[in-house]
């Protein structure tokens, strides 16, 4: 079974974590890892070999192809990559067997920019910068250096029910209170308040009570976590009270990724991703809205995540110079390839801001708000957010949730996991 693109998002609050791009499936006949090209003597084009991991709306690998073999100033090889793809592009990165481009979430990892793998993009990108939503065009920096072309964003967000919170005569929750207060009253015999996954959405929510509280995931001198502060102490106080809501649902017919539970009535509230628009679309008609994660405390602000797979060069390729100028024709100056990617195999926000309006899946109603959300409150993983901290805050969200423990001492231990990482990433 191959993984959408959205995938990444779907798995923990740490959006680009590495389960998250792994798709499944036995090998179907495709090239054995490889294909980096050199350019050929006697004044031919250069060859050019192109990764992306497999996706799993149809369509998607013809267009790619497609596209590649539009470009007439180079002759592009795509690959297409079911299985490990973040294993896999890592490990080929480490040999002279590299793509001369590949795709990654959220841009290269801080690892492949520091060991010189991946090509700062910056120059290449010029006057066309301002064209990207500048949240997703940062999730693809470091440093102030761009080091992916961003090619087209996913995002979550929460879903209501506005027949259930009228009835409740509740408006739609701006903050955490709110929503706090909107679970019970809101909750009858058939339908629950709030539904955020099977684990009571500690895995999804938990960096979104970071972001919301108006806290970072990293501290701005880079040397450990930015929430440790009694901000984020009473954020996740804040989220054991709403976990403990009645009405808070705690399982229901799907995941927090799929709609079934929303549109069967299970919840009047339920926080998913834009994937899941259509199908709440065609169930619910206009009985639906969709807002930001609400803000948490005095400091805290509405927020969304989002994940974007961005066109990366690979910097030791043999054919740098060429692989750059492919990806500039493709995902700067290719508009009508751009729309047809984010609008044609699902639901999606187009990478340049510029398009959304094209878009006709996001031009108006919810997918439009969804892309507003993303440009003036979307966040993306740190570079120096790594699994061991996601793993860490997990497991210091799961014990203040369900066993009731002191945020502050569980934060500390998260604090002490983090800084020994980011000692070694800084490294």
């Amino acid at each position: 079974m191959a993984i959408r693109r959205r995938a990444f998002l779907t798995l923990t609050g740490g959006l680009a974590a590495a389960a998250g791009l792994t798709a499944c499936g036995s090998n179907t006949g495709r090239p054995e890892p490889g294909g980096s090209a050199s350019a050929s003597g006697g004044g031919a084009k250069p060859t050019l070999s192109q990764w992306y991991h497999e996706y799993g709306e149809d369509g998607v690998e013809e267009a790619v192809k497609k596209y590649a073999a539009a470009y007439d100033k180079a002759t592009v090889t795509v690959q297409w990559n079911p299985g490990d793809y973040e294993k896999l592009v890592s490990s080929a990165l480490l040999t002279d067997k590299a793509p001369d481009v590949f795709e990654y979430a959220n841009g290269p990892t801080l690892d492949m920019i520091k060991a010189g793998q991946a090509l700062d993009l910056t120059a290449m990108l010029g006057d066309a910068k301002p064209q990207f939503t500048q949240s997703v065009l940062d999730a693809a920096s470091w440093e102030g250096k761009v080091y992916a072309i961003p090619q087209t964003v996913d995002m979550q967000m929460l879903f209501y029910r506005k027949s259930a919170l009228d009835k409740a005569g509740i408006a739609p929750p701006a903050t955490i209170d709110d929503l706090i207060k909107a679970v019970p009253a809101v909750k009858t015999k058939d339908m629950g308040g709030f539904y955020a996954g099977t684990d009571g959405g500690i895995g999804v929510l938990s960096s979104m009570f970071i972001w919301a509280a108006g806290q970072e995931q990293i501290s701005a001198d880079k040397t450990t976590i930015g929430f440790d502060n009694a901000e984020g102490h009473a954020a996740f106080a804040k989220f054991a009270e709403l976990a403990a809501a009645d009405g808070y649902v705690p399982s229901a017919s799907g995941d927090w990724s799929t709609a079934s539970p929303f549109v069967n009535g299970e919840t009047a509230m339920q926080w998913s991703g834009l994937w899941i628009l259509p199908e709440v679309t065609d169930a619910l008609g206009d009985d639906f809205g969709v807002l930001p994660f609400p803000s948490v405390g005095a400091a805290g602000r509405q927020a969304v995540p989002f994940g974007a797979f961005g066109a990366c060069v690979n910097a030791k390729g043999k054919n740098v110079e060429a692989a750059t100028e492919f990806v500039r024709w493709l995902w700067v100056d290719q508009e009508a390839d751009q729309l047809e990617f984010s609008n044609a195999f699902g639901t999606h926000i187009p990478a340049k801001t510029a398009l959304v309006p094209k878009a006709d899946k996001v031009a108006s109603g919810a997918g439009a708000e969804a892309a507003k959300f993303v440009a003036e409150g979307g966040h993306a993983n740190d570079k120096l957010w790594t699994p061991a901290i996601q793993q860490a805050i997990t497991a210091a969200v799961t014990n203040v949730v369900q066993k009731k423990a002191d945020p502050k001492s569980e934060i500390a231990e998260v604090a002490a996991t983090a800084k020994a990482d980011i000692k070694r990433l800084n490294g």
